[in-house]
């Protein structure tokens, strides 16, 4: 495809009026919907900040590649713009950018869109086109700039195919011949990113540029949007010095094994290319080994924080708990609908409560199962669900207590049973290889099953134990003497940990007092208390909706149903990924709307059942009113206080 009906004269700003990220995005976006590149200004958008929220696209050396495959899009683009006083884009090298492309690929582009993608992407290596780019002043100056780079590429690469052609033949005739002593150095590397679309080949381009000036030859495999392309095989991984990752997605590893292996992000590849060539041909890298021994995590970690490798940790157990906590939420709020229709001891209530209740009981297990997971690999799968579902039991631990762990509990049990494999293939690594077999389906289960047990039913279940049993105590002690205190207390512990220690102590003190008496004002408390958290999520991801990720903003929205129905654990995913945020704006919030109910006098004599059980209130709309003030206030709270979305470094 020519590189002109990509780069569209009609769709190139080259006097960008922007002065920040965002409005440089706006403005880009909104060419492409005025020239009818895009349909939806909406969901481009959204793609094209998701994108961000991954990796900063601003590449450095003055470049952002902002892209985004959607439905949205009409055709494939290539949108080019200029910034002469230069933009803070939140590059990956800290400069201002000064040129930007917005690539814009529709859904179901063919290969010859993709084609042209990604040989303009590699393009943009070149320092040369990149500074007459800088000096150009009309969109028909910056068409021939490409068309001449493109043409020079062509005929290199045409160059390059016949060295290699004649390489391979040298290399063959040594090795029939005994020879080839001084062969360079040779090493294999694999790019990819999370679209696929730009990254990915300027890192093939300039780990080949510099792999040229080095003297060291290379293959590279991409995993693009065309999908994997040059594939490397047994034979080349066995041959080369080293083993380059410059990826931001997950890539096929475990053929890697035995190799001196260096794995960073896409983006050190097209900046750090000398550096990551430097690693692999002089085998200063870690030995990657996919079972035992080292493993991408440690490699990683010189270029990932802490903060970083533990966020994408959680993020692997709460994307698989969400579907837990959708579907199990949405059936027990149709439970509480059709018990006040037909009633409690109806088959369809007790039906959809049930199964709501059954889908619930797995949300803890697997978030904890997910996070080891993602730490350990597999044979941390294992530990992790026994460990998070020992935080789900209240009777699992040497201390005898009516409440469990919780979700915290569950969090914890998830890291140490990661850490704990990791750890395991280490210790376990010098054993015999005949026993190597043994590891996965003998050593790995057992013996991280025993720690993993041990360290919760001896020291995580009966800690929480403890502070349950004090927490208790305190309540009780507080008794009913000032009662607007004590409801915003009640309906803030609701909120701390959503479903833990505080939460259940808060509830079980409620529910006592409501047996005891009969008197059902702490009932209120707790029940807005605990509504508030999941709707302050669904009105924060409502209104501030460029702070969260799409998947977040389509959970946001089942917090509506969870929320109204009495299901805290709706927001649990969001407070696992951000309890600074969500934790403190829902307590805030919780307590404000604990302490309006008895400040109002409201009664609320029925245990569960969240807004449907607003007719048995005594003051109905004062008990809507509490929560609708409540919820608003940490919605806004949480809204304004979360950061946007940065881009991982």
């Amino acid at each position: 495809m020519d590189l002109k009906q990509l780069l569209l004269k009609d769709a190139m700003i080259m006097d960008l009026k922007a002065t920040t990220k965002e409005e440089a995005i706006e403005e880009m976006v909104d060419k492409y919907y005025q020239v009818g590149v895009i349909n939806d200004k909406e969901l481009y958008k959204s793609d094209i900040l998701k994108r961000e929220a991954q990796t900063s696209t601003g590449i450095g050396d003055g470049i952002a590649m902002p892209h985004a495959r959607d439905k949205a899009v009409q055709r494939a683009t290539v949108l080019f713009a200029k910034s002469s006083k230069g933009i803070d884009y939140k590059s990956l090298d800290g400069q201002p950018a000064y040129l930007f492309f917005m690539i814009a690929a529709p859904d179901g582009a063919d290969n010859l869109h993709l084609q042209a993608l990604a040989a303009l992407s590699s393009l943009l290596i070149n320092p040369e086109l990149v500074a007459n780019l800088k000096k150009a002043t009309t969109a028909d100056e910056v068409q021939k700039l490409f068309d001449d780079a493109m043409a020079a590429k062509e005929a290199k690469d045409k160059a390059d195919e016949e060295k290699q052609a004649e390489k391979a033949k040298a290399a063959k005739e040594a090795a029939s011949s005994d020879t080839g002593k001084d062969e360079k150095p040779y090493v294999v590397a694999v790019t990819a990113c999370p679209t696929g679309i730009a990254h990915t080949y300027m890192a093939e381009a300039a780990l080949k540029e510099q792999a040229e000036k080095m003297g060291v030859d290379i293959k590279v495999e991409t995993n693009g949007s065309e999908g994997v392309k040059h594939k490397l095989t047994a034979d080349e991984i066995k041959r080369a010095a080293g083993v380059i990752i410059a990826a931001d997605k997950k890539v096929d590893m475990p053929r890697f094994d035995g190799k001196h292996l260096v794995n960073r992000p896409v983006s050190d590849g097209i900046n750090k290319a000398e550096e990551l060539i430097n690693l692999a041909t002089e085998q200063k890298a870690p030995i990657f080994h996919s079972e035992g021994g080292a493993s991408t995590e440690e490699e990683s970690t010189e270029s990932k924080s802490l903060w970083s490798k533990i966020y994408a940790d959680l993020m692997n157990g709460i994307s698989n708990m969400l579907p837990f906590v959708v579907g199990g939420g949405i059936l027990m709020a149709l439970s509480f609908l059709l018990e006040n229709s037909v009633g409690a001891h109806s088959q369809w209530f007790l039906f959809f409560n049930n199964v709501g209740n059954y889908a619930f009981s797995f949300l803890i297990p697997v978030l904890a199962a997910y996070i080891a997971v993602s730490i350990g690999d597999r044979p941390a799968l294992l530990p992790g669900f026994v460990g998070g579902y020992m935080a789900s039991q209240a009777t699992a631990s040497v201390v005898s207590s009516k409440s469990p762990a919780g979700f915290i509990g569950g969090l914890l049990a998830g890291f140490i049973a990661g850490w704990t494999v990791v750890y395991l293939k280490k210790a376990l690594k010098n054993l015999p290889k005949s026993l190597d077999g043994l590891k996965p389906i003998l050593l790995y289960p057992v013996l991280s099953l025993l720690i993993v047990g041990a360290i919760m039913y001896f020291a995580i279940d009966p800690i929480f134990a403890v502070v349950n049993h004090a927490i208790t105590a305190f309540l009780e002690s507080m008794g009913t003497g000032n009662a607007v205190i004590l409801g915003a207390l009640l309906g803030g512990m609701m909120s701390i940990d959503m479903g833990g220690p505080f939460n259940k102590a808060a509830y079980t003190f409620a529910i006592g007092t409501f047996t005891a008496t009969h008197d059902g004002a702490l009932m209120a408390a707790v029940m807005v208390g605990g509504m508030i958290p999941p709707l302050a999520i669904a009105i924060a991801t409502t209104f501030w909706k460029n702070k969260f990720t799409e998947q977040e903003r389509q959970a946001g929205l089942s917090n509506y149903v969870l929320g109204i129905s009495f299901i805290t654990e709706g927001a649990i995913p969001f407070a696992a990924g951000d309890p600074l945020h969500v934790i403190v704006s829902s307590v805030i919030g919780s307590a404000i709307g604990g302490g309006l109910t008895q400040l109002w006098g409201i009664n609320v004599p029925a245990p569960h059942g969240g807004i449907f059980v607003t007719p048995l209130a005594n003051k109905p709309l004062m008990y809507l009113l509490a929560v609708v003030i409540g919820s608003i206030i940490s919605g806004v709270i949480y809204g304004l206080w979360k950061p946007a979305k940065k881009a991982e470094k």
